[in-house]
C-alpha cells in the first residue's frame, strides 16, 4: 500500500512538472507584437473609442434637445388645442343653456303679463 502512496505522489509532481513544462511550451509558441505593432494597435484601439464615445455624446445631446424642444412643445400644443376645444365646447354648451334659459324667462314673463291682463278683465 505504500508504494501505492508513493506512486500517486510522484504521479502528481510528475504531473506539475510536466503541466508547466507544457506552459513554457505554449508560451514559446506565442508570436508576440513588434512595439510598432503594439503602439498601432493602442493607438487604433483608442481612437475607435474615443470616435465611438463622440458619437454617443452627440446623439445623448440630440435626443435630449428633440426631446426637450420638439415632444414637450407639441404636447403644450397638444394640450392648448383640446383645452381650447374643451373651452369652447363648453362656452357653446353654456350659450345654448343661456339661450335655453333667456326663452324660458321670456315665456314666463308672458305668461305673467297674460295671467295680469286675465286677472284685469275679471276683476272689471
Amino acid at each position: 500500500m505504500a508504494k501505492k502512496e508513493n506512486l500517486k505522489k510522484t504521479d502528481k509532481s510528475k504531473n506539475k512538472k510536466h503541466f508547466f513544462k507544457d506552459f513554457k511550451a505554449e508560451l514559446k509558441k506565442v508570436v508576440w507584437p513588434t512595439p510598432k505593432q503594439l503602439l498601432n494597435s493602442t493607438v487604433a484601439v483608442i481612437t475607435i473609442v474615443l470616435v465611438s464615445a463622440l458619437i454617443v455624446f452627440v446623439l445623448d445631446i440630440s435626443f435630449e434637445a428633440i426631446n426637450k424642444y420638439g415632444i414637450n412643445k407639441l404636447q403644450s400644443i397638444l394640450q392648448n388645442k383640446f383645452s381650447t376645444t374643451e373651452t369652447q365646447n363648453t362656452t357653446s354648451n353654456d350659450n345654448n343653456i343661456s339661450t335655453d334659459g333667456a326663452s324660458s324667462d321670456i315665456d314666463a314673463t308672458v305668461e305673467e303679463t297674460e295671467n295680469t291682463e286675465d286677472s284685469s278683465e275679471n276683476a272689471q
